[in-house]
């Protein structure tokens, strides 16, 4: 993943409505800490662009919008490896907690005729 996707994308889980507060109780606070030292970091970057800083304010409460905005933002005030460490850190915190892994979290052995997921059709014939 290109570097000013991987934080775009990272922001963009980290402001999501919940997708923090539905990580597992020992991953939540490192998630929430790592993704406000990305935030502090973005924002260091733009420090004395008055439009920058103002994309990724807005960039929070509504990332589909601002992700082109701030993509552009980054691109022109650089990245740094700290920045993508930083970004990187936080997706597999929420891979880790089970915020990006899915609505199900099960485990099936030896077993036959099982379904998973809302709105399937089963058809066994014997």
């Amino acid at each position: 993943m290109e570097a000013v996707t991987l934080i775009l994308t990272a922001l963009a889980a980290g402001a999501s409505a919940g997708a923090l507060d539905v990580l597992k109780d020992d991953v939540k606070d490192t998630a929430k800490a790592t993704y406000a030292k990305l935030r502090d970091l973005v924002g260091q970057r733009f420090r004395g662009n008055p439009s920058a800083e103002i994309i990724l304010s807005e960039h929070q409460a509504d990332p589909e919008t601002y992700a082109a905005p701030l993509a552009k933002k980054l691109t022109e005030a650089g990245v740094d490896a700290e920045l993508v460490a930083t970004a990187r850190a936080l997706m597999e915190l929420l891979d880790q907690g089970g915020a990006r892994s899915g609505k199900y979290n099960v485990t099936i052995k030896d077993s036959k005729g099982v379904q998973v997921g809302d709105g399937n059709l089963q058809v066994n014939k014997f």
